[in-house]
C-alpha cells in the first residue's frame, strides 16, 4: 500500500479556526469527513488515517502554528520514512484569486511562513504543494488582518464546495500523481 503524508497547514488556536490563513485545515476537515474518520492527537499535531483505494493517507493537521509547520513535516516524514514524493503540503495562498486552487511539484514559499520553514526544515523546495487561493482583497499594508480574518459571508458559502475540490485534487494526486492532477485541476 502506498503511503503519503498530507500536511494541511493552519493554526490550532481557537481564534484561527475560520480564517483564511487555516484553508489548510479546512482541506484537511474535508479529507477526514469524506472518509468518515476522526482526527487524532500525535506528536505535533493531529492526524487522521485515511484509506483511498490502495493508498493510505496520513492527513496532518499540525500543531506547530504556521510558522513552524516544518517541525512536524519533517518529524512525521522521518517517523513514517516516507519518501519526499509522498509528501503534498496544503496551504493557502493570497497570489491566487479566491477559491482557485494550484498543485505544483515544487517552488518557492513566496513569502508565505509556513512553506519556507519546511524547506528550511527539509533541506529542500522539491515537494509538492496545493495552494489554496484566498484572494488578495486588502489594503496595502493590511495582509496580516487579511490572512488572519474570517472568510466573509459570501466566501464562507462557498468553502464546502471548493474544499471537495481540493480534496479531490488530493486523492487524484495519491492515486494518479502530481502530473495528472496537475493536468485535472490546475486551470
Amino acid at each position: 500500500m502506498k503511503r503519503y503524508l498530507i500536511a494541511c497547514l493552519g493554526n490550532m488556536a481557537p481564534e484561527y479556526i475560520d480564517t483564511r490563513h487555516n484553508a489548510g485545515f479546512m482541506v484537511a476537515d474535508r479529507l477526514a469527513a469524506d472518509a468518515e474518520v476522526a482526527f487524532s492527537s500525535k506528536r505535533y499535531g493531529d492526524m487522521a488515517v485515511i484509506k483511498v483505494k490502495n493508498c493510505e493517507l496520513l492527513v496532518l493537521k499540525p500543531s506547530t502554528f504556521m510558522n513552524l509547520s516544518g517541525v512536524a513535516v519533517r518529524y512525521w516524514m522521518n517517523h513514517e520514512k516516507l519518501p519526499l514524493e509522498n509528501l503534498l503540503v496544503v496551504v493557502d495562498d493570497m497570489a491566487l484569486p479566491f477559491g482557485t486552487i494550484r498543485m505544483r511539484k515544487k517552488g518557492s514559499d513566496a513569502g508565505h511562513n509556513g512553506l519556507r520553514n519546511i524547506a528550511d526544515q527539509l533541506g529542500t523546495q522539491n515537494y509538492a504543494r496545493l495552494r489554496f487561493g484566498i484572494g488578495n482583497d486588502f489594503a496595502r499594508g493590511g495582509q496580516i488582518d487579511f490572512v488572519l480574518g474570517a472568510f466573509p459571508p459570501e466566501e464562507r458559502a462557498q468553502l464546502p464546495e471548493l474544499t471537495e475540490r481540493a480534496a479531490e485534487a488530493v486523492r487524484e494526486f495519491c492515486l494518479a500523481g502530481i502530473d495528472r492532477a496537475m493536468n485535472k485541476f490546475n486551470g
